[in-house]
């Protein structure tokens, strides 16, 4: 039975969209009813309010979160996004889908998620360290290499892990690189982590081609997004052969049908901080972007970007989800509808979380890898990966989304019922 539209309010809310997929995958594994009620909460929520000095004198009140959705298969791991717009119910949705990614490409971690509410880019470097120095002490209790591990997200980056990783290793009294992933190479961050989830998402789209006998050679591609994974996913589809065709930053977006050069754009967006203004191309709307006439579509910027109101405009014959949650299960069932693939997030992004992994793993080991060697273990986690989706789509006659979940929380559910309901 088709699932019912949801009203605006719900489809715009992450938390109700993740309760909804996993409603939706729960009926395809007949999943037990009492291991889906474990599963719909978060395991622990910690929600923070702290003052930071600010330059000019007085203080100012800022509020964070960190929410540990399940530590069935592991620690906890996710990533730590600062922007105004976050809130608890977009951590608890984001620590949901890090359970389920994380189990999907079979690394030994739980999923977690944190932020703080803030415009980073409003903030001077010293009232950044400040608020990161203090959100980690108020979020001390929860974190450490064997409880739950942090990494960057949205608006935040590898100096910020740093500051995270100082911080927590001074409370300790001894240098504790695993707390964190995403971290510069000089204190133990891993070799390739910084393109890791763009690389990812170039590795996975070609899987998906190979099931239609394609190549990216001259797919027209458009990327939502020219930050850490957007930026990366357009410099590697470029090399691998693809024609990106459009981009957008947060300022608005650039089109080129010819295609754009994307080292020479690269260069342009690190002088004039955004991509507008790029030599031969037009401008062009966020909206505008996402409804352009391409192969291959990658929404990589935030959640909740293709939705009912614009499912039937796009023009993509394939959706490859950069980003955490960017297609509502509305428009998952409007674009299905419509013959388009969808390649999901906790399949198509999983790159980051696989490469922290590896990062983790060499901290621990104090034993570290080349470039070389990391990217080909993500590319053979992500190949399996991958072929394990494709396999659970022909086995449970469904979309790619509800495959994926199936595998993901089918392990997750697995680790409950055999770790059994303490005491």
């Amino acid at each position: 039975m088709p699932e019912k539209m949801t009203t605006v309010a719900e489809e715009t809310n992450p938390y109700q969209n993740a309760l909804r997929q996993l409603e939706n995958v729960a009926r395809v594994l007949n999943l037990d009813d009492s291991i889906h009620g474990v599963l719909q909460k978060p395991k622990r929520e910690l929600t923070v309010h702290f003052p930071v000095s600010m330059d000019g004198g007085g203080t100012r009140m800022f509020t964070g979160y960190r929410v540990q959705h399940n530590t069935g298969r592991g620690p906890a791991k996710g990533g730590l996004r600062f922007h105004p717009d976050t809130d608890l119910d977009e951590v608890r949705a984001l620590a949901m889908w890090m359970t389920w990614k994380c189990a999907l490409v079979n690394i030994p971690f739980g999923g977690a998620k944190g932020g703080v509410v803030c415009d980073p880019k409003s903030l001077s470097p010293a009232e950044l360290e400040d608020l990161t120095r203090r959100y980690t002490t108020e979020i001390s209790p929860l974190i450490g290499p064997d409880a739950d591990i942090p990494a960057p997200d949205v608006g935040t980056n590898g100096q910020i892990m740093a500051w995270i990783m100082d911080t927590y290793s001074m409370h300790r009294g001894h240098t504790v690189p695993a707390v964190v992933t995403g971290k510069p190479v000089s204190i133990g961050g891993s070799e390739g982590r910084l393109d890791a989830t763009g690389l990812g998402v170039v590795l996975v789209t070609e899987e998906a081609l190979k099931r239609r006998r394609e190549t990216l050679d001259a797919q027209r591609v458009v990327v939502q997004g020219f930050g850490n994974v957007g930026g990366a996913a357009a410099r590697y589809f470029h090399r691998h052969g693809a024609r990106v065709v459009a981009v957008s930053d947060v300022r608005g977006g650039i089109h080129n049908p010819q295609g754009l050069d994307v080292p020479a754009l690269v260069s342009h967006a690190a002088r004039s901080g955004s991509v507008l203004g790029f030599p031969g191309s037009d401008p062009i709307s966020g909206a505008a972007l996402l409804e352009l006439p391409c192969d291959i579509l990658v929404p990589a910027a935030l959640q909740g970007q293709i939705t009912r109101a614009n499912a039937d405009k796009i023009q993509a014959c394939m959706v490859v989800e950069g980003a955490n949650g960017p297609t509502t299960p509305d428009a998952d069932l409007i674009l299905r509808e419509r013959g388009i693939e969808v390649v999901p997030d906790v399949l198509a992004n999983a790159g980051g979380v696989t490469v922290s992994y590896f990062e983790w793993v060499q901290d621990l080991q104090s034993f570290f890898w080349t470039e070389e060697e990391v990217n080909q273990r993500l590319a053979r986690i992500l190949s399996r990966a991958s072929a394990e989706v494709w396999a659970a789509a022909e086995t449970h006659k469904t979309d790619l989304r509800t495959a994926a979940y199936a595998v993901g929380v089918g392990r997750v559910a697995e680790a409950i019922r055999i770790r059994g309901i303490y005491p």
